[in-house]
């Protein structure tokens, strides 16, 4: 089905494509711009070019050999209101190929053909396999851009198409053989004459009336009223993100929950799942889930595209199965493998933060704290801190087996072992240990002695936010974990044990050293590479791609909605299946009595083997 239309016209004199009366857009276009007004049309001008627009933007830049030097002219459907009401016929779709072809004696002619016609809904006004024996004429019957021809065009031949007020402004010259809005008033070469009401206007003065003034627009996200200027910044970046892949990519590996998000994450692509990568084409793109080794023999020169969770990711656990918000989508690596570069690691190494994207990402980072807002966004109790405390030191746990530990850690590589660690290091401070919250919820099992957390550290906290324990706590102190990120949004100091993307950037005070990292960053360029730049965010609201801004209020009223703690049988079901195969290993039983300052939300765990690795692994 197809989307609906961001933007209508409410005409109450005529309408705008009727040229044998006035309508309001006639009216309009003529009013005189104060200052204000004529920088916001150039500024439209600007942004429509940058971002590539055309009145149907869903078809993709192809990889076309064009003439050197070339008119564009362009079809429409027939019965088109359009053709009647501006004043022409189907006849003068072949008079305007035929001056085009006079007109522009060295040039050749790319006919485009009208997407409805290629999609085989609608015909067109030419017979275009005699029209392609010509051998001057080029014909595009391909979904393509509209504005990758334009912009490489000489001149414009439309009878009443839109592409003629899209060619003003691509600057181009543009030839009219009927007479729609944007003709007769000294910008178009028109083959009929102007209504005696329409004179001379200024390009500003065209594009005002047309995009600020005559439509009303509505938010794809909010489903309210608001202005053009925002749904150019969206469509701009549905197109970017549409455009980064190829036109297919190949995926193994995914399970059936994930195979849509997979498809909705690359949007813009056709994804083909195989069971085997040897079907893959050689020099294609093969989508895989973070780290795996892909397995079986793979073609040649086929590009691997590595997919993963985002940091600010959903209200509940991804081993919960809770659709996420963000994904990294990385070609070079993955963000928390440190024995290779990452696409965020070059980011982050070498990108341009210009004041305006670090304002961006101050913005950002300042509503992400105030909000209290973490990965995950679990937990629903509170901890307070004891009195009289001096130095507060949390220690989050991660899942032992998780990617981010095998591939971001040297020596130090346990839950247990980092927690004595820091033990031993600050004897004096307060150390609280924070399990995992999927170990927690039994989703995932828990790591080597981690039972006896409590008798290395103060206190063990389970049930709480992270976003209001970071709060409260002095230092973070992780191997990998994302919640050192979280910390340094906060302005806590971080301690590394392990090699995390933010590490190493002198925003840490870091155990390890990665010899590749050797820009320093402010915390707000790390934020700008890491939540702006770098992932994929797609909204709940429209399964469109957003940005990170909207993502954040889309997680604040998903978290204030309560839906995430009123799980859906299914997933009731999947979690009790999964806590059923580690529970063996993995049984979290609340302390009795209530809890303590020494105490907190504590726990003890069950296991057959009680042992505490300490030794360094490499």
């Amino acid at each position: 089905m197809d989307p609906p239309p961001l933007s209508i016209v409410v005409d109450d004199c005529g309408v705008y494509y009727d040229a044998t009366r006035p309508s309001r857009l006639e009216r309009l276009i003529p009013q005189p711009l104060d200052a204000g007004q004529h920088a916001r049309a150039s500024a439209l001008i600007r942004a429509w070019k940058e971002n590539q627009l055309s009145k149907y933007n869903h078809q993709r830049d192809r990889s076309l050999v064009l003439p050197e030097r070339f008119v564009l002219v362009v079809d429409q459907t027939r019965g088109d209101a359009s053709i009647e009401y501006g004043q022409a016929t189907p006849a003068t779709f072949r008079r305007m190929l035929d001056c085009a072809l006079a007109e522009n004696p060295q040039c050749q002619v790319v006919l485009k053909v009208h997407p409805d016609v290629v999609g085989g809904r609608k015909r067109g006004h030419f017979d275009y396999n005699a029209v392609a024996k010509n051998p001057r004429v080029r014909l595009i019957a391909d979904e393509v851009n509209p504005a990758q021809l334009i912009k490489a065009a000489e001149a414009v031949y439309v009878v009443t198409s839109q592409l003629g007020f899209e060619g003003l402004i691509w600057r181009k010259r543009v030839r009219t053989f009927g007479m729609p809005f944007y003709a007769g008033w000294g910008l178009t070469e028109d083959e009929l004459p102007a209504p005696e009401r329409r004179k001379p206007v200024s390009l500003e003065q065209l594009v005002h009336a047309a995009l600020v003034e005559y439509p009303r627009y509505l938010d794809p996200e909010t489903k309210k009223r608001c202005e053009v200027e925002t749904v150019i910044a969206h469509l701009g970046l549905q197109r970017r993100m549409r455009e980064r892949f190829p036109e297919v990519v190949y995926a193994h590996g995914f399970s059936g929950w994930k195979k849509p998000l997979v498809r909705r994450f690359l949007w813009g692509s056709e994804v083909r799942f195989v069971r085997d990568v040897s079907s893959v084409p050689p020099g294609a793109m093969l989508a895989v889930w973070g780290n795996k080794p892909v397995t079986g023999t793979l073609p040649e020169d086929v590009s691997i595209l590595r997919l993963e969770d985002g940091f600010l990711r959903s209200v509940g656990l991804g081993a919960d199965l809770v659709r996420p918000l963000s994904w990294a989508i990385d070609r070079e690596g993955i963000y928390y493998d440190a024995n290779r570069p990452s696409e965020l690691e070059r980011i982050l190494q070498t990108a341009d933060f210009t004041p305006e994207l670090i304002g961006r990402a101050a913005r950002l980072r300042s509503r992400i704290v105030e909000a209290a807002l973490t990965k995950y966004n679990v937990g629903a109790k509170e901890w307070k801190r004891p009195a009289g405390l001096a130095r507060v030191i949390l220690v989050p746990g991660q899942v032992e087996d998780d990617a981010s530990i095998r591939y971001g850690t040297r020596r130090i590589r346990s839950n247990m072992a980092l927690l004595q660690a820091v033990r031993q290091a600050n004897p004096d401070a307060y150390v609280i240990y924070k399990p995992h919250p999927d170990v927690v919820a039994g989703l995932r099992a828990g790591g080597t002695g981690e039972e006896n957390a409590r008798s290395i550290c103060d206190e063990v906290v389970i049930d709480v936010a992270m976003g209001a324990l970071l709060q409260q706590v002095d230092e973070v102190h992780v191997l990998t974990s994302l919640t050192g990120f979280e910390a340094l949004l906060r302005g806590k100091k971080v301690v590394t044990y392990g090699l995390p993307f933010y590490a190493g950037w002198g925003l840490t005070s870091d155990h390890e050293r990665l010899e590749r990292r050797t820009r320093r960053l402010t915390l707000d360029e790390l934020v700008a590479g890491t939540l702006i730049l770098y992932p994929t965010y797609v909204s709940r609201v429209t399964g469109r791609f957003t940005t990170p801004e909207r993502a954040l209020d889309e997680l604040l009223e998903w978290r204030d909605s309560g839906e995430a703690h009123r799980l859906p049988l299914w997933r009731r079901l999947y979690r009790k299946l999964i806590s059923i195969k580690t529970r063996s290993r993995n049984v979290w039983i609340g302390e009795a009595g209530r809890p303590t300052a020494g105490s907190g939300y504590c726990s003890s765990k069950v296991r057959s083997d009680h042992s505490l690795d300490t030794s360094p692994s490499n």
